[in-house]
């Protein structure tokens, strides 16, 4: 493709590794952009090293710790001559103070304002902006230093309540509390890890729905009051607040409801003048009532399920929204083809409440298919360490119907060979193959509802035989059937030398 004279960004810097750092740099070669990626000597020779156009090392204490050091980030961005940076997901890429830094010198920033991700980023602004504009909010306490006056004002919203950390994501500072006893205990913990993990020890408390619905809106805004939704997602199935599987369009939404949480979003990205993209996330009550959780101001990690429904390239979005050229389509021209699934693919044990898991990657073998999306940055040999975070790939399906979509989603996995470290792949299929999944009664507490109807089957002779006739014919029958046996897959799996 032959880049307009005209438009503003040429060269862009990927400030993120990765399956996510992979995923832009297609879409940059897509559109003719040059890419340069950044990583720590650790990750030399990763994926998204040897795709970049350019790469810069990033030097640091820990590998986390270079990539989130943005003086060196923008340095590096300059050195290469790029025009701009995207931040991916996790990392800065909600950090207001990077934005503007990366504004500041001279750079584009593909994402938010600044001032944009300090309002919306931030669960407590954001709430209070949301209840402003007519955006259905659950009953909630706001922080105090005085503990003793927090948790009386919460007793007077009712039990259960989520303690939540203002800055946190990724269930990080977050609890149910059930009674009054716990109240204190639970607060005091939850300020002590966010302070930790995001270096802001606010929290608040909100009225815990039972047995909500996760459902979640993609906007695009222009940053000048125009925005659209292309549609939601459902992001119920979760472990320890963490998504594991997503969906798109909600699995048993009705219309009108789904149009209703759909106009919300859009009318918060409006008053907010939001530019780019990012995520509006709501809770959905049994009862159909939906209240205003949070907003992601970046690309989120389920975005390739919108992607398949939509036919939109959102990292092409993006930037050029980010450079000018607005939004890529008017809400009126947005059509919805068909059913996507997204599972994430981590390293950890589901047997032993999904702690993460190392190794090196020994064998991989992925299916091929039209209608399948296998996101990752994972090469063989690859180790797999406790450096970043346990997620390693996205295994995206599409279908006509949410029907074929799972039927597709199985197949997949089961023809999806990872071997030299556990994960939960056999696990996703349970999830994606039992019934309460099949019929879409789907909420957050799915994992610990179902957690003995998910567990492996015990393994007997009766099982064990085919595996060991199919290991004589060869590899495909061997995989199939080994797949069929959990234990023994998840034995191989954990397989190290």
């Amino acid at each position: 493709m032959i880049v307009d004279p005209d438009f503003p960004i040429r060269k862009v810097l990927i400030a993120n590794r990765g399956e996510i750092a992979c995923r832009v740099i297609r879409s940059l070669r897509a559109m003719g952009l040059g890419s340069v990626a950044v990583h720590h000597a650790a990750e030399a020779g990763a994926l998204h090293v040897r795709m970049a156009d350019q790469a810069v090392e990033l030097f640091g204490d820990t590998p986390v710790a270079a990539h989130l050091d943005a003086a060196q980030i923008i340095a590096a961005a300059t050195t290469t001559g790029a025009d701009a940076i995207h931040p991916g997901y996790g990392f800065l890429s909600e950090n207001a103070d990077f934005a503007r830094a990366v504004a500041d010198a001279g750079l584009i920033f593909i994402g938010p304002s600044a001032d944009s991700i300090g309002l919306m980023g931030d669960k407590i602004s954001s709430r209070e902006f949301a209840q402003a504009h007519g955006v259905p909010v659950a009953p909630s306490v706001m922080p105090t230093d005085d503990l003793d006056e927090f948790a009386r004002q919460a007793a007077q919203i009712g039990f259960p309540l989520l303690i939540k950390a203002s800055a946190g994501g990724g269930g990080k500072g977050m609890s149910i509390v059930r009674d009054a006893d716990g109240l204190i205990p639970a607060a005091r913990l939850a300020a002590s890890e966010a302070q930790r993990y995001f270096n802001d020890g606010r929290i608040y408390a909100e009225l815990y729905v039972e047995r909500p619905r996760h459902i979640e809106v993609q906007i695009l805004g222009d940053g000048e009051n125009g925005a659209i939704h292309l549609h939601e997602r459902e992001c119920s199935i979760q472990r320890r607040f963490q998504k594991i599987v997503e969906e798109a369009p909600s699995a048993a939404l009705p219309p009108e409801l789904a149009a209703e949480i759909c106009a919300a979003a859009v009318r918060l990205a409006q008053a907010a003048s939001y530019r780019n993209a990012g995520t509006v996330e709501f809770i959905l009550a049994p009862d159909g009532r939906f209240y205003f959780l949070e907003m992601n101001t970046r690309l989120q990690v389920e975005h390739p399920v919108t992607e398949m429904i939509s036919g939109l390239d959102l990292v092409a979005a993006q930037v050029n929204i980010a450079a000018g050229r607005g939004l890529p389509i008017r809400q009126d021209q947005l059509r919805r083809d068909g059913h996507a699934i997204e599972c994430r693919i981590c390293a950890e044990d589901p047997e032993r409440d999904f702690m993460p898991e190392t190794g090196r990657i020994r064998l991989l073998r992925v299916p091929q298919a039209p209608w399948l999306r296998f996101e990752s940055g994972l090469t063989e040999g690859e180790a797999v360490t406790s450096d970043f975070d346990p997620m390693l790939a996205k295994l995206v399906v599409h279908g006509t119907s949410r029907q074929q979509a799972i039927e597709r989603t199985l197949e997949a996995l089961r023809g999806l060979t990872l071997l030299g470290v556990t994960t939960n792949i056999d696990y996703l299929a349970r999830v994606i193959d039992s019934q309460a999944f099949r019929a879409g009664d789907l909420h957050t507490g799915f994992v610990a509802q179902h957690a003995q109807a998910l567990a492996p089957a015990p393994m007997t002779d009766d099982a064990l035989a085919p595996v060991l006739v199919a290991a004589a014919l060869g590899f495909r029958e061997f995989r199939q059937a080994v797949f069929d046996v959990p234990e023994l897959h998840a034995a191989i799996g954990s397989w190290r030398n």
